[in-house]
């Protein structure tokens, strides 16, 4: 077979520092990857070196501040991310001529290792693009690497778009001890430091000392331009996902919009007159204000935020405390709005601070036991609440004084007064609450089968009826409790108030632990909700694509919007589980939907709520003990999981919430279960995990074969333990927190051999066991300074008792380099006291045979060592 040509098949001349047409394998990299070499086997037939391939000089070091003039590129829709070349007719790669190094009959002839070998590196070789002058890669005929010379300067920006392994910056930020920090990025973060100043000294290139971020190296490195409307699209999802609406979306964004409006309109009403004991209309701001804000600011195209039971009933719960202070009345509906605005706003205020503080992981501070007591007590809160207006014993109540009571008094004077009920009232009110439940178990039975059920708004239908009913009949006239006229407080239809003045400290000084809670509890929420729909980057077929769910943008996204509400006065509103799935079901696949959503709001404000008047507020009052009921119906199941594993002490977490905001109140269920879980949290991240090991027997025994250990607590009796010397294993970042009870766990593991024995105990390890002691800190990833100078003073006490301290697996030490845990430990002064840098090593094994060297020569030479226990 004769050599190819070296002109392409279309005849173009060779591309600058291209093959010569005397290499003997043209299809053959210039430097070939060695990654097969190291883990395929070494029989396979390939593992020969390329004949007629010059050993290439190494320039990685160099080339990473390389500077180039970026080629032409195209670029993808939101003109940033270059336009990925297509992949055409993809061809599998032509065969070796007979004067490569790799025969075709050879590699029918590999073992089964071999071709399993072939199967790894098949994704790669299926993508080549057929050309045999492409440079996509490693395994295309003619991948072109970093320093060969092969890719002209203009090309070398397409090649970095293609690589596609990314990295971390050498001279970028935060590199360790001693590394090149920008005071810029470090204060003001990438997004700022880049976006809006535009990076460090611009116009300087890596060669000449630029400083800049990662983010920023890698977007020049792979040819992405305009890091402006990178950081844009990132924090501003609008900018992203309006760019990929069509046209045939809309239907389906309407519908689901006039859906929701069917049924969460009432609700809210629902919510502000029954839970929140504000005017019924404060609940509908929740609809005008927040999905709007929450569709330009987050990052999960179909959720749609609005008011919950849960921080409604703790809004109202409030407005009572203020009530019964004097602060304001009942019938005082401007004052109890002003109160509400000013639990939304700082609710809001709080988790927008988190956002940008990057607390994301709030939602992980509850524990599972406190929220379902606490949800679950919420639950059986609504019930008692609810049934009275129900029931029409809503004026005996407040003869009674139960209306602002607790839930058990609320029950007792149900029993009692159960004779005074209206009985028209109950049929419409226990009617209504009937239908819905049954309307709600048929969509759960049915609605896979038949998707269309979703679409039936069977509340809006008991609303509508309920109205046209009371009115034909004139039941009002009858006892009946209707909602009457709804409008503001101050009669403009959106009033704006604003919260942060003197006369409402009073109430921003009572609100601060609720509002906490608020903003915990609907983050939490929104968490389960946009996780279960999840953001636009994994969508398939129609829909946004592109978006990343993000803890810390969902809090600012919710925090605006709930300042923004807090100024209307409006319940607090945040992303709904339910609600979510009711959008996504009836063909919601945008953000547009909760636009859409919040005009069709707006309009029910300024022309329907006149329309609103005949509603029987009982019927508001079954809508929300629906919900209550959906509130309480998973306990069981979480009862029966936890007594399935014997997690008694959930049990009892769930038990103490749920009583003592029953029998209590709503604060004092708070208070207990944040505290109990703040106190759960802290004992877990304060306790220290050390662990001693031991040797796995028959290890270490053959020639190059390294000896394995393992957590003897596990298993003591399978292990064998190694005579004078104490193997200590850290598995976790040393920070304040979990150093301080360190020294007391280790004097244990020297006593007894294990942390589990009561310190009660008299010594039981003998004292020569502790001669050499030796910690594998391969987990401790981070170390602080209070971590650092509790370590240096345990060192300090064993070098005093004549013990030697050798340190194994230092993370992030390599030759020539110092990590930010060693470098911590040597500004420390706790390399000096051990004896140097030669008492860190790269494995327990290897400080095991440094320490047997060091006792034999203690031993040999005289005079030396005579402290040191033995």
């Amino acid at each position: 077979m004769s050599r190819r040509s070296s002109t392409s098949p279309t005849g173009s001349p060779p591309r600058a520092g291209a093959t010569s047409p005397t290499r003997a394998n043209q299809h053959a990299p210039l430097v070939p990857s060695r990654l097969w070499q190291s883990h395929a086997p070494g029989t396979s037939p390939s593992t020969g070196s390329l004949p007629g391939t010059p050993p290439q000089p190494s320039n990685r070091a160099g080339n990473l501040g390389i500077s180039t003039p970026t080629a032409s590129l195209d670029y993808e829709a939101d003109g940033v991310h270059p336009e990925r070349p297509g992949a055409g007719a993809a061809a599998v790669r032509d065969p070796l001529d007979a004067e490569g190094s790799v025969d075709t009959r050879d590699t029918q002839e590999a073992s089964g290792a071999a071709r399993a070998k072939d199967t790894l590196l098949g994704y790669a070789q299926e993508h080549v693009c057929g050309d045999e002058n492409c440079d996509h890669g490693t395994f295309s005929p003619k991948a072109a690497t970093w320093g060969s010379g092969r890719a002209s300067p203009d090309d070398r920006s397409s090649i970095r778009s293609r690589e596609g392994f990314g990295g971390r910056w050498l001279g970028g930020l935060g590199d360790g001890v001693g590394g090149n920090r920008d005071n810029v990025h470090g204060l003001l973060g990438d997004a700022i430091a880049d976006g809006v100043f535009g990076g460090g000294r611009r116009g300087r290139d890596d060669a000449d000392g630029g400083k800049k971020s990662t983010t920023q190296w890698l977007a020049r490195r792979h040819g992405i331009r305009g890091s402006r409307r990178m950081y844009l699209n990132y924090y501003f999802p609008f900018a992203k996902w309006i760019t990929q609406y069509r046209c045939s979306y809309l239907k389906g964004d309407l519908i689901a919009a006039v859906t929701m409006a069917s049924f969460y309109i009432p609700m809210a009403l629902s919510y502000a007159d029954n839970l929140g004991h504000l005017p019924p209309i404060n609940g509908l701001y929740s609809f005008v204000f927040n999905p709007l804000i929450y569709a330009f600011l987050g990052t999960c195209p179909q959720m749609v935020v609005g008011p919950e039971a849960a921080g409604s009933l703790l809004v109202g719960n409030v407005v009572r405390t203020s009530i019964d202070k004097g602060h304001t009345g009942d019938e005082n509906g401007m004052m109890n709005a002003r109160v509400a605005g000013v639990v939304t706003g700082m609710a809001g205020a709080i988790i927008f601070a988190a956002g940008l503080t990057r607390l994301g992981f709030l939602d992980s501070v509850l524990s599972r036991p406190f929220l379902r007591g606490f949800i679950s007590a919420i639950g059986i809160v609504i019930f008692a609440d609810q049934l009275i207006p129900e029931m029409g014993l809503v004026k005996e109540s407040k003869i009674a004084g139960v209306d602002h009571g607790s839930s058990v008094e609320k029950i007792v004077f149900l029993a009692r007064n159960a004779g005074k009920a209206h009985a028209l009232t109950c049929c419409i009110s226990f009617g209504s609450f009937a239908i819905i439940m049954v309307c709600r178990e048929f969509k759960k039975r049915w609605q896979p089968r038949y998707p269309f059920v979703a679409y039936v708004p069977d509340r809006f239908l008991i609303v509508v009826l309920s109205a046209v009913l009371t009115y034909a009949f004139r039941w009002d006239r009858k006892g009946l409790d209707i909602l009457g006229e709804v409008r503001s407080s101050t009669g403009s239809p959106f009033p704006f108030h604003w919260p942060l003045v003197p006369s409402h400290m009073k109430h921003i000084r009572e609100a601060m632990s609720t509002s906490f809670l608020i903003a915990l509890l609907g983050f939490f929420e929104s968490s389960v909700a946009a996780k279960s729909l999840g953001g636009g980057e994994k969508k398939s077929g129609n829909g946004i694509k592109g978006i990343a769910l993000s803890a810390n943008r969902e809090l600012v996204a919710l925090g605006v919007a709930n300042i923004v509400g807090g100024l209307f006065m409006a319940l607090p509103a945040f992303g709904g589980y339910g609600r979510s799935k009711v959008n996504a079901s009836t063909g919601g696949k945008t953000p547009m939907s909760s636009i859409a959503l919040s005009i069709i709001t707006v309009i029910c404000v300024l022309f329907i709520l006149p329309w609103f008047y005949y509603l029987p507020k009982g019927v508001l009052s079954a809508m929300v003990s629906v919900v209550a009921y959906s509130l309480i119906e998973e306990c069981p199941h979480d009862i029966r999981f936890f007594v399935k594993i014997r997690g008694y002490s959930e049990l009892l977490l769930m038990a103490l919430i749920f009583l003592a905001t029953i029998f209590y109140s709503l604060p004092l269920g708070i208070a207990l279960g944040m505290g109990l879980s703040l106190l759960r949290v802290i004992k877990h991240a304060t306790q220290p995990r050390i662990q001693i090991l031991g040797k796995v027997p028959g290890t270490g025994t053959s020639p190059g074969q390294s000896p394995e250990f393992e957590n003897a607590e596990e298993n003591p009796t399978a292990l064998e333990f190694i005579e004078g010397v104490l193997i200590v294993k850290i598995p976790e970042p040393l920070t304040f927190a979990n150093t301080g009870d360190l020294r007391n766990r280790l004097r244990r593991l020297e006593f007894y051999g294990t942390t589990a024995a009561h310190p009660a105990l008299p010594r039981i390890r003998d004292e020569h066991h502790n001669a050499n002691i030796v910690f594998d800190v391969h987990g401790v990833t981070t170390l602080d300074g209070a971590g650092s100078q509790v370590l240096a003073e345990i060192v300090d006490g064993y070098v005093e008792r004549g013990v030697r301290v050798f340190f194994s697996r230092v993370p992030g030490r390599r030759e020539g380099k110092e990590g930010r845990v060693m470098g911590l430990m040597e500004k420390a002064g706790i390399v000096d006291r051990v004896g140097g840098g030669g008492h860190f090593v790269k494995s327990v094994d290897e400080a095991l045979r440094l320490a047997g060297k060091e006792e034999q020569r203690y031993r040999d030479e005289p005079g030396v060592g005579e402290d040191i226990p033995v």
